[in-house]
């Protein structure tokens, strides 16, 4: 029982450390900018893995050098409640959560007749002689696309610090760092720091970047249109940088647009 208690004081003490590093870390940041993010080292060393390479672009500018079009335009695509919230949106969570269980309910049901539809078949050409079909393919059983309730906080949060990984720990983890960031950075740090980090394709990091890359002006210049339209691209950049001026990006973006004028700055 002893070495029971040990080890749990152990764990318990090793969790509170990773805490304070972690809340040390955020507060050097509210001084000197992050060099790079977890998320970024991590595509570093899958673009070194694949391509031998690093095509890299980033480069960090200060809020007041960001066009208030992009903050807008982030803000109204992305976290239209930023500067009212604790960090973290409950209700947007709650109704990720269902509708994310609502997806998995659909899908097994599709996998469920699938795979009846196929033991009835195999059963038939069994009785007949005939060779057995295939099973069901990978896209009738393909997995639901998750649907995120994440704040701009709890990204950048994710981004900074954690890995990619689902599961209910580091969901945790995300929401602990999340109020660290609230608590010691303030909404105006976030955003910019945020803006400096976020992917926007491959291998570009950050607004400048970004602004550079699609429109060719730099980040303090984006007019509204072009704005709306590098926010429409963030929750999947690596897809939609192939045709940035698709159709749905296009369409998006004018709706992004139109919301910009409600969407507070911090």
């Amino acid at each position: 029982m002893r070495t029971a208690w040990r080890i749990a004081i152990l764990i318990i003490l090793s969790v509170l450390s990773l805490q304070l590093y972690f809340a040390a870390r955020i507060a050097i940041m509210k001084v000197l900018d992050p060099q790079s993010t977890t998320f970024q080292r991590s595509e570093m060393a899958r673009l070194v893995r694949e391509q031998g390479q690093i095509l890299w672009s980033q480069e960090w500018r200060p809020y007041d050098a960001i066009s208030d079009n992009l903050k807008r335009a982030v803000i109204a695509s992305e976290d239209g409640n930023f500067v009212d919230h604790c960090g973290v949106e409950w209700d947007a969570l709650k109704n990720a959560w269902k509708k994310n269980n609502q997806a998995q309910a659909r899908v097994e049901k599709i996998r469920q007749q699938a795979q009846e539809r196929y033991d009835r078949s195999v059963a038939r050409a069994k009785a007949r002689g005939r060779a057995v079909p295939p099973p069901p393919t990978a896209a009738t059983t393909a997995a639901p696309k998750i649907i995120g309730g994440s704040t701009i906080t709890q990204q950048l949060a994710k981004n900074l610090f954690l890995s990619s990984e689902r599961s209910l720990l580091r969901k945790g983890e995300e929401f602990i760092i999340t109020f660290m960031l609230e608590g010691i950075l303030g909404k105006e740090r976030i955003l910019g720091v945020y803006l400096n980090n976020v992917e926007w394709g491959e291998g570009v990091f950050g607004a400048q970047a970004a602004s550079r890359h699609y429109v060719q002006v730099e980040a303090s210049q984006l007019s509204a249109m072009q704005a709306a339209r590098l926010a429409v691209m963030l929750p999947a950049p690596k897809r939609f940088e192939q045709q940035p001026r698709s159709g749905y990006i296009m369409s998006r973006s004018g709706v992004i647009a139109a919301r910009m004028g409600g969407a507070e700055l911090p």
